[in-house]
């Protein structure tokens, strides 16, 4: 039988306050193969120009919650067996991999492709994006883990590429028993993964790619990687792209993959080349 598959294009750049993830996402779904499968986008607010509210610890509250609930309307509406995401930011990944976890019956694995955790709130930085995988595991932020109706399985989490975990990090990885990887070991082997995979008898797979899981000194696509300013408040990644493809086709050969999500697209010389190009005259006469 025929899997239903879906991919999504959700620009949402406020869970990062940062309105260059638009033009990242929409970018990355251009430059994804062509395919028979739908392409959907998912409404999000375009930045005016006005500054986001820090709304109860979040940036953007309303607005990512309102974007949240559209995401999970639209995959209500269509029933995928299969959900591509193209993102925008981290929270992207909410809505189709909560809604895959229920398709699944509660039991739906999820590889967390990261330089981060996305579990905790970090100190002094109140972005959504922050937490998407806490929200996952009913933890996080109360208000958009609310609209999680199954929390993930800690035990069907696997965090790979995560190499600087903070105290908060370890405490809630520690207390939930969540496994991880860093990338020096996953560079030797990436057997700890297919373990877990066999010992955990995941039959579905959701894969989360953020970019950022990539070392920016050879892939410059990245928030890391900005030429005009540098950006030190987390740990880059150090992943290189022969390594991530073939821990992907790994995880494709060892089980049925039905989501993957890829987010924080930052391209910059397109994006300054866009800037360009919008300030030439001619071009916009």
């Amino acid at each position: 039988m025929t899997k239903k598959t879906i991919r999504l294009l959700m620009p949402q750049w406020q869970g990062g306050n940062n309105p260059n993830y638009s033009f990242g996402a929409e970018l990355l779904a251009w430059l994804a193969p062509d395919s028979d499968q739908p392409l959907i986008h998912v409404p999000v607010q375009a930045y005016d120009g006005t500054p986001l509210v820090n709304e109860n610890g979040t940036y953007g509250r309303k607005q990512l919650l309102e974007q949240l609930k559209a995401a999970h309307h639209i995959i209500d509406a269509h029933k995928p067996d299969r959900i591509v995401m193209f993102g925008g930011d981290c929270l992207v990944e909410q809505a189709p991999f909560a809604y895959l976890n229920e398709r699944y019956g509660g039991e739906l694995g999820l590889i967390w492709l990261d330089a981060h955790s996305d579990l905790v709130r970090i100190v002094g930085y109140d972005y959504g994006h922050t937490l998407p995988l806490g929200n996952l595991l009913g933890e996080g932020d109360e208000e958009f883990a609310k609209h999680v109706k199954i929390p993930l399985k800690p035990e069907n989490v696997f965090i790979a590429g995560f190499d600087v975990p903070t105290e908060q990090d370890t405490e809630i990885i520690h207390r939930l028993g969540i496994k991880t990887a860093g990338t020096k070991e996953l560079m030797n082997s990436t057997e700890s993964i297919k373990e877990w995979i066999k010992e955990s008898g995941i039959k579905q797979l959701a894969i989360h790619l953020d970019l950022d899981v990539l070392d920016p000194r050879a892939f410059r696509s990245l928030l890391f990687a900005n030429p005009e300013a540098t950006y030190d408040f987390s740990a880059a990644g150090t992943m290189q792209m022969p390594q991530l493809l073939n821990l992907i086709k790994e995880l494709s050969a060892e089980t049925d993959v039905v989501g993957l999500g890829i987010t924080e697209h930052m391209p910059w010389d397109a994006i300054n080349l866009k800037n360009l190009l919008g300030e030439i005259p001619i071009l916009n006469s």
